[in-house]
């Protein structure tokens, strides 16, 4: 059950970028004192279920998904990294007092229960952050002139004058909304 795009052996390669990509454009996202932090959790949390409902015969089978046998594990492994981001959160508040680094375990989650597409729309901040990157950097090379006031985009927003706390605020608001539409494909 379920549509994807068969790719034979260039799946691993494709797997290796998601969880790699995925470490790196959290990695990005990192430059503001609870700014990545927050939306590992929401994430993390939109992972809980679609893993736990991969996991599960009759809601793969209803909802057209991929039916993963025991996913549905990957679903304690989210909320354990829910709950560790959330402790973390807790030192990293402002300001900050440790610092997160990079963390490739959303990209294995994904590929785990062959989700990884609806990644790119859960963690569709964290895309944002590394694209604004690769932006910046390949026009600049070319034509000497920036995109972005600063890369990543989040330290474009601090130029406009935005407060930091404002930011981060607003970067988690985005952040549950691209997990809820994440959550809404579910059935498409």
């Amino acid at each position: 059950s379920g549509r994807y795009i068969p790719l034979g052996p260039f799946y691993y390669v494709f797997a290796a970028v998601g969880i790699v990509g995925a470490g790196n454009a959290v990695n990005l996202t990192d430059g503001l004192d609870g700014l990545a932090t927050m939306p590992v959790v929401i994430a993390a949390g939109a992972f809980a279920i679609i893993a736990y409902l991969a996991g599960r015969v009759d809601f793969a089978t209803y909802l057209g998904i991929p039916h993963v046998p025991r996913a549905g594990e990957l679903a304690i492994l989210c909320t354990a990294i829910m709950g560790a981001g959330l402790a973390f959160l807790w030192f990293n508040a402002p300001p900050a007092a440790v610092f997160m680094g990079d963390s490739g375990a959303l990209g294995a989650i994904a590929v785990a229960a062959h989700h990884e597409i609806v990644l790119a729309i859960v963690g569709g901040l964290f895309v944002l952050e590394a694209a604004s990157v690769i932006i910046q950097v390949f026009f600049f090379k070319r034509t000497g002139k920036r995109v972005f006031r600063m890369a990543p985009i989040h330290h474009h927003f601090e130029q406009l004058g935005w407060a930091e706390s404002t930011v981060v605020i607003r970067f988690w608001i985005i952040s549950i909304v691209l997990a809820v539409l994440g959550l809404a494909t579910l059935k498409l």
